[in-house]
């Protein structure tokens, strides 16, 4: 009996799955941490604390299949991109609290960048947009605030990492201070086409390249862990950020592969191949992963409000007295009888990238009920999806031929069907819906020869439900056309410049 023990470390909790060689769960602990909040828009996690989650989330997934570490075969770790940590290499300990991808702390600091005309030139570089969701505008933020550890820094001491990097580096009891060029290429720090850390954006940040981890493939002999942690020496084998994770769980292997995966928000990542595709359109580029040295590229979108307006029917406008509700209130209406929500709470995502925007229901007529409301909301999140999918296809120069879902929302059946019909491609929703953790299995378990190949992972995809288009082409891009008009009126709201 052996498995493949993921580490699959979020923004909420950490959890850790065991996987069997038939891709089957046997073995799931999962523990919460506490969200920091030290003032509007800063977000912190206590490193240790994601630490001492993770490892009793592990204690609990061994238990859940009667195993022991002597059962896992190897690990791989999957985590929240972006955030950053900072530790002395001498104690372990960290020297603040991690910065979370959520924070905003940095914000002018990124405007002023931008007012310099730098964003070109580091979008050009890294494939990503300046914004302080990235982290090198964090470690600049920490080693600011804390000038003791540029000191440490002068005597090598200084250890950054992301949160693949933290539980590296604690697994293998300070041994390894690795990222998986996933990872990496979210810092702002790394050359797209290198895969190397750039000495001028380094310089431009002011990061000292002693405190950066070694960057490594997301597959391969990355580390051991040690003897105190895991009683035995276990390979250390898989590593890549949660998206990309997710990619690799749905087998999108080949280029013009496209998954989404339907949570709080929705991310929507399409395989672009082995070389890097710059957007035009306000996607961000990205590693996908590096396997047995070949690289991976993809090009990614993000949606901010997915699930979570479902969410928001159920707590504040209270129609809903749980989210599993909303699909059959839905179903009481042949459609939304006019009614668009545009759910731009925080902005809007890909591919505005515009903070002014807010929410808003528009088309109300004395007619709209509950149920029209609940139909828009599941409308709201596929059109959300639907924009950005037609702007990878012209990027990427590639079209769409299918969509694998995965996420809690993909269960919901009218938003899967209203997707297919929006997109007019098949949606396919994977059978094993932790993809996340799957995908970091897979990538530790090719390493060491527990899975042959990619080829054996894809034959053995399935799905639990697809979901055919079923609208006429002039039917979708009618409706395609009514909401796009409804996104131009929410534009620039807060700034008072609407763009319709």
């Amino acid at each position: 009996m052996s498995f493949i023990l993921s580490l699959d470390q979020g923004t909420t909790s950490s959890r850790a799955i065991l996987f069997d060689s038939n891709s089957q769960i046997a073995g799931v602990g999962q523990h919460e941490f506490e969200q920091i909040f030290p003032q509007p828009g800063w977000v912190e996690h206590d490193a240790e604390k994601i630490w001492s989650t993770q490892i009793r989330s592990v204690e609990d997934a061994l238990s859940a299949a009667s195993a022991s570490w002597s059962d896992v075969a190897a690990i791989g770790i999957t985590n929240q991109r972006e955030t950053v940590v900072m530790w002395d290499r001498e104690t372990g300990a960290p020297l603040a609290n991690a910065i979370v991808w959520q924070d905003r702390r940095t914000a002018e600091y990124c405007d002023q960048l931008k007012t310099e005309g730098r964003e070109a030139w580091i979008q050009e570089k890294t494939g990503l947009l300046l914004d302080p969701y990235f982290s090198a505008t964090k470690m600049k933020w920490l080693l600011d605030a804390h000038p003791e550890a540029r000191e440490l820094a002068k005597s090598d001491r200084l250890a950054f990492g992301t949160m693949d990097t933290w539980l590296a580096w604690k697994l293998s009891g300070g041994a390894a201070h690795i990222t998986d060029v996933s990872n990496a290429s979210r810092t702002l720090l790394m050359d797209l086409r290198s895969l190397q850390w750039d000495p001028e954006l380094l310089d431009l940040f002011e990061i000292p390249r002693s405190a950066l981890p070694e960057i490594v493939d997301s597959s391969g002999e990355l580390a051991e862990s040690s003897l105190d942690v895991t009683k035995i020496s276990i390979p250390i084998s898989g590593i890549a950020g949660d998206q990309q994770a997710a990619l690799f769980g749905q087998v999108c292997y080949e280029p013009g592969m496209v998954k989404n995966t339907y949570g709080t928000g929705c991310f929507i990542l399409m395989n672009v191949g082995e070389t890097p595709v710059v957007s035009k359109n306000k996607l961000l580029s990205t590693v996908a992963w590096r396997v047995a040295g070949k690289t991976e590229y993809a090009l990614e979108g993000s949606v901010f409000i997915g699930g979570a307006l479902i969410q928001w029917l159920r707590d504040e406008l209270k129609i809903i007295e749980s989210a599993s509700e909303v699909e059959a209130l839905a179903a009481e209406v042949p459609d939304a009888g006019g009614v668009t929500i545009v759910p731009a709470f925080s902005g809007l995502g890909a591919p505005y990238w515009d903070p002014y925007a807010r929410g808003a229901i528009l088309g109300l007529t004395r007619g709209a009920s509950r149920s029209h409301i609940a139909r828009a909301a599941l409308e709201g999140i596929a059109y959300q999806v639907a924009d950005v999918a037609a702007v990878m296809e012209d990027d990427s120069g590639r079209t769409l031929e299918s969509l694998q879902a995965d996420g809690g929302a993909s269960a919901n059946g009218i938003l899967m069907q209203t997707q297919a019909d929006l997109l007019g491609v098949p949606i396919r929703c994977s059978q094993i819906a932790e993809t996340t953790a799957l995908g970091a299995a897979y990538l530790a378990g090719l390493a060491v020869g527990y899975w042959r190949s990619k080829e054996e992972l894809s034959a053995a995809w399935s799905e639990s439900a697809r979901y055919e288009p079923s609208s006429a082409p002039a039917e979708r891009e009618a409706k395609l056309k009514r909401w796009r008009d409804c996104v131009s009126r929410v534009r620039g709201y807060e700034s008072g410049s609407s763009e319709a």
